[in-house]
């Protein structure tokens, strides 16, 4: 599949810091022209790191509301991206037999890294950049404001 599909989800391991990161991103770049969601294998609310590094950018996830593959339809997706191993083996288990397609884009997981305040944000800061130009290469020029 190339280009933009027609329905997205991102998938890491609690829906709190990589998957949610995804998915503001995502409706932040394409807007309307893609469904986006996100989900983790375990729901944990969203971290507060995450929250911050994309408040740093306008964008605005103190309300998302983390979920579990069980709170979705994962064939009612064209594409699922999946940013954590657990989460990638979790989508080829729950979309064997479906049309949907699964990519796995490794990330880091900034919640391990340790350190004072700066040092943790700074993690943080480079996994949302990172997942920022994975998304912009993948699937290219955004139709709404650009981040």
């Amino acid at each position: 599949m190339n280009g933009l599909p027609s329905s997205l989800l991102f998938a890491c391991s609690e829906n709190s810091v990589r998957s949610p990161m995804a998915e503001a991103l995502a409706k932040r770049l394409y807007g309307r022209s893609v469904y986006v969601d996100s989900v983790g294998v375990r729901a944990t609310d969203v971290d507060g790191f995450a929250v911050s590094v994309l408040d740093e950018m306008g964008i605005d996830v103190h309300r998302h509301h983390a979920k579990t593959f069980d709170d979705i339809d994962p064939a009612s997706f064209e594409l699922i991206v999946t940013l954590s191993p657990e989460a990638h083996h979790q989508a080829l288990e729950v979309t064997r037999g479906t049309a949907t397609e699964v990519e796995y884009w490794p990330m880091p997981d900034p919640s391990a890294v340790d350190g004072n305040r700066e040092t943790r944000l700074d993690a943080y800061r480079r996994t949302r950049d990172q997942v920022l130009g994975r998304i912009k290469m993948r699937f290219g020029a955004p139709s709404g404001p650009t981040v």
